[in-house]
């Protein structure tokens, strides 16, 4: 259960890390790399594999 926790709270670190570069982001390409990178840390924290 603790190992659950605290992997759900890593992902959602990540995926606020990656968030906020994608924010400060100024070029295009970089944005849709970012978003790309996002899409598997959302998709854990909803539960979906």
């Amino acid at each position: 259960m603790v190992i659950t926790v605290l992997y759900y709270v890593l992902s959602a670190y990540i995926a606020f890390i990656i968030i906020w570069n994608l924010i400060k982001s100024k070029k295009w390409q970089d944005e849709i790399l970012y978003i790309i990178i996002l899409i598997p840390f959302i998709l854990r924290l909803l539960r979906l594999k």
